[in-house]
Parts: C-alpha cells; sequence; structure tokens
C-alpha cells in the first residue's frame, strides 16, 4: 500500500512516494474489545513487533503490526532502512520531517479506519514506532495531520516506549486556543516508559516529551522510569502495559 504527496519546496524535486512494507496481524483470542496498531523502532518490521505483542495475555485486543517504508536515513548517514520518517539528530532544533510523519499517521489511521465501530482504538510504539505514536497523538488532539488534512480516528490510547515527541517544541502553541483541541487532548491517555540508561534515545527526551504533552493540555499523561534499562524492552514493562491497557480501554476477562 503506498501513500503518495506532493512535495511543495521546489519543482525540481519529484513527488515523494512512500512504500510501505508488510502489515501483519495478532488476532484476538477472546471478545474483540480493542485494536491497537504497534510500530517498530528504527531497521526493524511489523513482524517481530507481533511476535512480541502475541505473548501478551489480552485476549480483547486485535494488534495491527505494520512495517514502514524503506528509505534513506539521515542518522544513519544517508544508509536506507526501515524508518517510519526521516530522522537527523533527536535535539530541539532538529529538523522534523512533516512530510514522512504525515504520510506514516495517514498510513496507520488507514489501518484503523475499518475497525467496528464499538471497538475503541489506540496506537503504541518503540522508540522510533513510539515517536510517530505520539506524533498521532497530536494530530488527533489538532483534528488534523500537520499538512491541515483531517485525521479521521477517534483514539482512546495512546503508549510511547523509549521514544520522543517529534515537534515538541512547537505543540503548546498550535494547540492553546483551540476548545476542541485542547477538550481531545485532556481526554486522550497516554503511557510513556523511559529506561533512565537508554543510550540511544536518552531518557531526557522521554522526560521532555511528557512535559511538553502536559503542558500543551493533554492530562493523562504517565511517565514512568525504569533504573538502568537501556534502549529495550522487558517483560516488567510489558506487564505494566498490559495493565494499563485494561484499566484504559476497560477491558473484560483479562484478569
Amino acid at each position: 500500500m503506498s501513500h503518495t504527496q506532493s512535495n511543495m519546496s521546489s519543482g525540481s524535486r519529484t513527488a515523494r512516494t512512500f512504500d510501505f512494507g508488510r502489515t501483519h496481524v495478532v488476532k484476538p483470542k477472546g471478545k474483540h474489545q480493542a485494536t491497537m496498531v504497534w510500530l517498530h523502532g528504527l531497521s526493524d518490521n511489523g513482524l517481530s513487533s507481533s511476535q512480541l505483542l502475541e505473548t501478551l495475555p489480552l485476549p480483547n485486543i486485535k494488534w495491527i503490526c505494520p512495517t514502514a517504508p524503506t528509505r534513506p536515513v539521515a542518522i544513519l548517514g544517508g544508509f536506507p532502512c526501515t524508518a517510519w520518517f526521516d530522522v537527523g539528530d533527536l535535539s530541539e532544533d532538529g529538523p522534523d520531517d512533516w512530510e514522512g510523519l504525515d504520510a506514516s499517521a495517514a498510513h496507520i489511521a488507514n489501518l484503523l479506519s475499518t475497525e467496528p465501530p464499538d471497538v475503541k482504538v489506540g496506537i503504541g510504539g518503540f522508540s522510533m514506532g513510539a515517536a510517530m505514536a505520539l506524533y498521532s497523538a497530536t494530530c488527533y488532539a489538532m483534528g488534523r495531520y500537520g499538512n491541515g488534512n483531517p485525521y479521521p480516528i477517534n483514539l482512546r490510547a495512546v503508549i510511547g516506549l523509549s521514544g520522543w515527541l517529534p515537534g515538541s517544541r512547537i505543540l503548546k502553541n498550535k494547540i492553546e486556543g483551540l476548545n476542541e483541541a485542547v477538550r481531545r487532548a485532556a481526554s486522550l491517555p497516554i503511557l510513556l516508559y523511559h529506561g533512565t540508561s537508554d543510550d540511544v534515545v536518552p531518557y531526557k527526551y522521554g522526560e521532555k516529551s511528557a512535559q511538553s504533552l502536559s503542558s500543551a493540555g493533554f492530562r493523562y499523561v504517565t511517565l514512568k522510569s525504569l533504573d538502568g534499562l537501556g534502549h529495550y524492552t522487558v517483560p516488567k514493562e510489558m506487564d505494566e502495559v498490559c495493565n494499563w491497557l485494561i484499566a484504559r480501554l476497560g477491558l473484560e476477562g483479562s484478569r
């Protein structure tokens, strides 16, 4: 499934087309009450996400695990690998690849658009996947993507493990004064998890993201730190993710 967007900058560049990889689905083992899209980290794929999620004791959740497009990534010196958007460095002043972010956010929303109306939907991810999930949360609050197109999904839960928030420095200005955006931001629960010894996405970026979201009006932001954890997930963390999802999405028969 590819998603095309035109490039506004100059006529010399052709429109970028993003070819997304394979999507893997983990079907619910019980009554289908919620659907979560889970987004992998840089250079990973949807299959490895699905293998992890299959082991979780969440019989009421369907997991959709897409694979990002393969593209040159600046932080890797232009080496091509699977990435939801291009990233150079994670500093506050690093440029954000809005076009790539919007194309991936639209692909993810599209995957959720055919879920039954009584099923609650959410997005989670690890590392760059977490960044993508948080960007989607801001699109949901604003009611539109960065390019102005309407955002169509009613998100009920967002999870970001070892990630960061793209565009964090301008988020508050974008949401302030927009009553609907403020209301949506205040109603969306977000769980952030970050290891204090993360040497890939330093803990301070997780902390900064939580602060940016809170100050922009996201009331239900939980940031949990794990002492000594590096840039990976551990069973204790996934247990907490399960408990949080059961509570936030009101899932039954999961205890």
